[in-house]
């Protein structure tokens, strides 16, 4: 009876292994079809009114955002988590002024937490390993970026005009994931 016990306890230890090494197949999947949810999401929030366009903003995105550059699927993994949990982050901030559904964006964010939660796994089994390459160096340029994002916002006082440049900002970022989701495969 110990023994029974000891193997399915065995058995179940490598299965969950294996499942923290889960497909990226079924990864790149799973995050496309979340990622085309929150843009379709984002582009039912009311757009840009012709007034708001003293708003605009360059900002400076990370030059990996600008061009498509081969990703090792771990670092792929490691900028996805990063920006998803940026972009959840300000979109907590006081849109209040937006008037924009409450309910669009709790339907964001909860897509936005699943592909995180989704992420996790692999994440962690990333950072034992270790063996990111230029992970650091991003992750440092996409804190910037998003900060600037707040900044603007705050420095805008939450404004409408200011919030739709940064829902175009983030589409855009959506984009970029989409493409990003590409580099992860078997």
């Amino acid at each position: 009876m110990t023994y029974r016990c000891l193997l399915q306890m065995v058995l179940l230890l490598c299965l969950s292994t294996t499942a923290l090494s889960r497909s990226y197949s079924l990864l790149r999947f799973q995050q496309r079809r979340s990622l085309a949810v929150c843009q379709n999401l984002l582009r039912q929030l009311p757009s840009t009114p012709q007034h708001c366009l003293q708003f605009r903003m360059n900002f400076q995105v990370p030059e990996e955002m600008q061009q498509a550059q081969q990703f090792r699927k771990e670092d792929a993994v490691l900028v996805m988590y990063e920006m998803l949990q940026q972009i959840f982050g300000i979109l907590t901030r006081d849109f209040s002024s937006t008037g924009w559904s409450e309910t669009i964006i709790e339907d964001l964010l909860e897509e936005l937490y699943g592909q995180m939660n989704r992420l996790e796994p692999i994440l962690k089994e990333i950072m034992q390993k270790q063996n990111s390459t230029m992970g650091d160096t991003t992750i440092l340029r996409l804190k910037k970026y998003y900060f600037n994002l707040g900044q603007y916002l705050k420095s805008k006082e939450y404004h409408r005009c200011a919030w739709t440049v940064v829902r175009v900002q983030i589409l855009k970022n959506f984009s970029f994931l989409m493409r990003l989701t590409g580099y992860l495969h078997d």
